[in-house]
């Protein structure tokens, strides 16, 4: 829905999810359905600052993280939908597209409460790194991209409350946009009434909960590359085609994919192929239908 380092305004995002809905309607050309999920990483960032600033220079009421999600969600899920809609009504298929504020539930207790590590935002030049830090921001710096990030609480996704209502509209070929931003975080107590968590959830894991749950044909994580690297960055990076869970797990435990970057990528795949022995790939938007096919991105087996 963004480029790195690209126009980050209202209509560059338009702009550029109507380029990316472009893309999906292959699949459904091609007889599959869809369900769509997205991050949230700078715009739910952004709105908490907005939030912030209105509390202390507008006297707005604060709004809590849970619900700086929510909001992302349903703004977000208007964007997708619309564009989705508006690829599809080109291409000549009929489709109904929708999208679902979703609650993901997160154990209270996860150690991730006590160790923010999750980036919102935008980036954060370091001459003002102090300033948000005296306004109580956990900061993490970037090094692959020059600046700071501020940080959350990301917890483990543990279920997805909606998966019902979402596994029923599919059944009724509707495409579905849900879990965005990772899905809003909640906690369950024992009479199992939910509450919003100050926190946000790794939207690829949520997603491999969710097509779990869904017993999806495939998982595809889309992002900036065409393929998983070995020592990325490095003199000796190299790309990977198809690799085993047994040889995903040998590299994580090498640190071969990073936390900030192709780690939690990985991690989704791996635990949605691990579950359901389906297929899992990870590419670019511009390679999604190929890259199904088997002709690049890099495909993880059982």
């Amino acid at each position: 829905m963004q480029r790195p380092g690209g126009d980050d305004s209202v209509e560059g995002d338009f702009d550029r999810t109507a380029e990316t809905a472009r893309h999906l309607v292959a699949f459904a050309a091609a007889g599959r359905r869809l369900v769509v999920t997205h991050g949230n990483g700078p715009q739910v960032g952004n709105h908490l600052l907005r939030s912030e600033l209105g509390a202390e220079q507008g006297g707005l009421p604060f709004l809590p993280l849970d619900v700086c999600v929510a909001d992302t969600q349903g703004g977000m899920g208007y964007m997708l939908q619309r564009c989705i809609s508006n690829a599809f009504h080109d291409a000549g298929l009929p489709a109904v597209v929708t999208s679902l504020v979703t609650q993901v539930i997160v154990d209270a207790d996860d150690p991730a409460f006590k160790d923010p590590s999750k980036p919102v935002g935008e980036m954060i030049s370091a001459d003002k790194v102090e300033v948000y830090r005296r306004l109580g921001w956990k900061l993490r710096e970037d090094k692959a991209r020059g600046g700071w990030r501020r940080v959350v609480a990301s917890p483990n996704p543990t279920e997805i409350v909606e998966a019902h209502a979402i596994r029923t509209m599919v059944a009724e070929g509707v495409i579905v946009v849900a879990a965005g931003g990772g899905g809003v975080p909640v906690v369950q107590d024992e009479r199992g009434r939910l509450a919003g968590a100050p926190a946000v959830v790794d939207k690829d894991l949520a997603s491999a909960l969710l097509a779990t749950d869904l017993k999806a044909d495939a998982l595809l994580i889309l992002t900036d590359v065409e393929r998983v690297c070995l020592d990325y960055g490095g003199p000796n990076e190299r790309p990977l085609d198809r690799l085993s869970l047994s040889e995903v797990r040998a590299l994580q435990k090498q640190g071969q994919f990073p936390a900030g970057s192709m780690g939690p990528k990985v991690e989704a795949v791996r635990r949605f192929v691990a579950a359901t022995g389906a297929t899992g790939v990870i590419t670019s938007i511009e390679k999604c239908e190929e890259a199904l096919d088997g002709a690049t991105g890099t495909t993880i087996t059982p």
